[in-house]
């Protein structure tokens, strides 16, 4: 039974005169939460989102707080045991009952369980979590062990937390503490499940699910481990601390990604229970089966990264994941089921958990498991080298196993991956003059890690790091080889040296951008914003990022006129990098097998790689993606023409090229019946020769079912465009407003930021070109309609083309 000890809580800093703020006694603590929310919900510091208020809220990161709560004990009531539960604690904690220390912690990443039995007194009493400064901790322990190699100074590689607490290349340095998981008592007699571990597989149709259970004791003699599903059960008894039952269910109806089939769950329910038959403890879960595997046999080309579910190879789309919000606690199931229906929503089939965050929360992946979108979970290891020696070797063991356990059942769990870019790190990153004989976590990600996997869920495959050329003779990065991690495009080359990358998985590659303006508009005072006005600066936590950002526009446009100019163009360069990326490693199947974009989202208001902003909102980016995922692909270049299906239909398409000229003369053309097999490509020389003038003529392709696909000769700053001419009308019905463009030029990359007007309104569609003559229409859903009459939504900055 367990007694919440969740509300009734108050924080203060352990010595009020540390602190620059006017804590004058016990504000109010909510929990599951942390001090940062409690002061800004006290009203006690400013928003740490806006402008620059980040960097005047070190200091709490830098405090020692007390976390006090009191609560009224009237007996445990037949039971025996009672145990304090923390299901999470950040981080560095000594906890005290009525006076009396009974715990400490140093792990953000586990749970832990303090018996308090006899701690307890009838009537009031008083528990008091003190939370230490993380950095001070981390800086002790390497200090002992001497500094290790990481890429961004704050030593979080010495505690286990949170890393993107310290700071990022897209998130801010607010590091955190307090009860950030919910916290009760646990009343118990005789035994209870320590932990259920439900192993499924298929085979033959028939599902297996084998049920671990290892058992806490008050009490010798024998207990019954019972599992129930799809109503079948089976039983074991047991007079030690573990136990398994096997339950198989014939003709079990199999989980599968979305896209290539449904996701039936079974619910299971295992109960242990007395020689009375007294139900004692009881878990329960929704599980699927599946079986999984890695195909990375070498062929011709090197050795690939192939995910196989049920036999079924898997071509990837995915995204990387970073918390949602920079306070764990704040991202709730609504949000969750949000950002995850916005993956679903842009054709997105699998989502990695990064390394530098949090192992995400159950609600996140009970959704991925009913939606089918595959995961893969990092262990917590990311850009830096880790020690392997004591306290930590204990906490990463207890950490890994305890998560291994807790997501067992989740059938959208894939792979497990032991780091992130550590592996690759440690080769090219000038890590080893620094390092010498000194531990950087080689052991955890070769030994100590797969080891748990193998022992604990043997379910899943495991992958050493990411990225990773499966096996320690070749580099780590090898694009030949397992997955790939691509940076030197975003940070020394233009996106479209994408097409000069093969790889066989690409794990990450992005290109940045900024917010939304509403977004932007709400976090940033600047007056006038420019790309190098103070709070634009601050949001941007990259190397050179604005540097960067400047490149790439130098690359392909003239000089923005404006602030406007510069935000809706980087936007584009954002996308038409993205769409370029995806697009050229999807046509090149199957040598590559997968993409996996840098990143869907953002955890606060920043320029960055995302494609949903920090406020929720999509960026053109998240458009680019919808296309560049989508079932039925096409794409083209200046000899030829690509069809990619992902559907498990063949796909009959008659195919069009044609070269044009920008006012929709068609100089050339030619038309092709293509038939396209299940899960496959098909590749057609076009034979349409190049223009006298490339900067007059585009290239063009038409495929029955799939987007129109373009080619441009030359660079936008180069091309003889049209100055934009277009007739647009705005109608309001049903609450829904609609936005028809209809060119009388060529307009290329036409978006409608409707944001621009009201937050909360948002398009359908972005980036449409267009000929003279043709018509685009954009469906806008706003809290309050738009107004159709107010000639702003039809005209700059909230109407742009590349053009105009």
């Amino acid at each position: 039974m367990r007694k919440s000890l969740d509300s009734g809580w108050a924080l203060a800093p352990a010595t009020a005169d540390e602190v620059p703020t006017a804590v004058t006694g016990p504000i109010p603590a909510t929990v599951p939460g942390c001090v940062h929310t409690d002061l800004l919900a006290a009203g006690l510091i400013p928003d740490p989102f806006l402008d620059r208020n980040e960097t005047l809220l070190g200091w709490i990161g830098d405090t020692t707080w007390h976390y006090t709560h009191t609560f009224e004990w009237r007996g445990a009531g037949g039971h025996d045991r009672v145990d304090l539960v923390c299901d999470g604690l950040d981080t560095v904690a000594d906890l005290e009952l009525n006076g009396v220390p009974i715990g400490s912690t140093a792990n953000m990443h586990r749970s832990y369980r303090f018996d308090v039995r006899d701690g307890l007194r009838p009537g009031d009493n008083d528990l008091r979590i003190t939370f230490h400064p993380a950095r001070e901790y981390a800086r002790r322990w390497e200090r002992d062990l001497g500094a290790r190699p990481n890429a961004y100074g704050e030593p979080f590689n010495f505690i286990r937390k949170m890393a993107c607490n310290f700071g990022w290349d897209w998130g801010p340095t607010l590091v955190t503490a307090g009860i950030w998981q919910p916290i009760g008592l646990d009343l118990w007699h005789t035994a209870r499940l320590r932990t259920v571990r439900p192993l499924a597989t298929v085979h033959n149709g028939t599902g297996r699910v084998e049920v671990h259970a290892d058992i806490a004791r008050a009490a010798d003699g024998p207990l019954t481990l019972t599992a129930t599903i799809a109503g079948r059960q089976s039983r074991t008894t047991t007079k030690t601390d573990t136990a398994t039952v096997t339950v198989d269910v014939p003709d079990a109806a199999r989980w599968w990604p979305r896209g290539y089939g449904a996701q039936p769950r079974y619910d299971l329910e295992v109960t242990l229970t007395d020689t009375s038959g007294t139900t004692l403890d009881t878990w329960r879960r929704k599980i699927g089966f599946r079986d999984v595997r890695l195909d990375t046999a070498p062929d011709e080309t090197g050795s690939p990264f192939t995910v196989v579910v049920n036999d079924q190879p898997i071509l990837v789309r995915g995204v990387n994941w970073i918390p949602d919000d920079v306070f764990p606690t704040r991202i709730t199931r609504q949000r969750l089921a949000d950002r995850l229906t916005q993956a679903i929503d842009a054709n997105v089939n699998l989502l990695r958990v990064w390394g530098g965050g949090r192992y995400e929360s159950e609600d996140f992946y009970d959704l991925a498991d009913e939606h089918g979108l595959m995961v893969t979970q990092d262990f917590l290891f990311a850009c830096a080298a880790y020690p392997e020696e004591e306290p930590f070797a204990t906490e990463v063991a207890a950490e890994a196993a305890e998560q291994v356990v807790r997501l067992s059942s989740h059938p959208s769990l894939i792979w497990w991956c032991g780091n992130n870019e550590n592996i690759w790190g440690h080769e090219d990153w000038g890590w080893k003059p620094e390092l010498g004989d000194r531990s950087w976590g080689a052991g955890y990600y070769h030994r100590v890690l797969p080891d748990i996997v193998d022992n604990l869920d043997p379910t899943r495959p495991y992958w050493p790091g990411s990225p990773w050329s499966g096996t320690d003779d070749r580099h780590p990065n090898d694009p030949a080889h397992g997955t790939t991690h691509i940076w030197d495009v975003w940070n020394q080359l233009d996106y479209t040296h994408y097409r000069d990358h093969h790889p066989r998985f690409v794990a990450e590659f992005g290109y940045q951008a900024p917010p939304t303006w509403a977004t932007l508009a709400a976090a940033i005072t600047d007056d006038p914003p420019a790309p190098d006005s103070p709070g634009m600066l601050h949001h941007q936590k990259a190397v050179d990022g604005q540097r960067k950002l400047q490149r790439g526009l130098d690359a392909h446009f003239t000089p923005p006129r404006d602030f406007a100019d510069w935000h809706y163009l980087t936007q584009v360069n954002q996308a038409r990098a993205i769409a370029l990326g995806i697009t050229h490693f999807r046509t090149i199947e199957p040598t590559c097998t997968g993409t996996i974009v840098w990143q869907l989202n953002d955890c606060w208001p920043v320029t960055s790689w995302a494609a949903v902003d920090g406020a929720g909102r999509r960026k053109p980016m998240w458009h680019a993606l919808r296309r560049a995922y989508a079932d039925r692909l096409l794409a083209i270049d200046d000899t030829t023409a690509v069809l990619r299906n992902e559907t498990a239909h063949p796909w009959h398409a008659t195919l069009t090229v044609g070269r044009s000229t920008l006012d929709n003369d068609v100089k050339a053309g030619t038309t092709h019946d293509v038939t396209v097999p299940p899960h496959g490509r098909a590749q057609v020389r076009h034979g349409i020769a190049p223009p006298g003038d490339p900067t007059t003529e585009v290239l063009w392709a038409e495929a029955d079912g799939a987007d129109r696909a373009w080619w441009f000769y030359a660079e936008d700053k180069d091309m003889a465009y049209p100055r934009a001419a277009f007739d647009a009308t705005a109608a309001h019905r049903n609450g829904v407003t609609t936005l028809t463009v209809t060119a009388r030029t060529f307009l290329r990359d036409l978006t409608v930021f409707p944001d621009r007007l009201d937050g909360t309104a948002e398009p359908d569609d972005a980036l449409r070109t267009l000929f003279p003559g043709e018509t685009a229409t954009f469906t806008i859903t706003a809290a309050t309609p738009l107004d159709e009459d107010d000639g702003a939504l039809t005209t700059r900055p909230v109407l742009r083309c590349v053009n105009d």
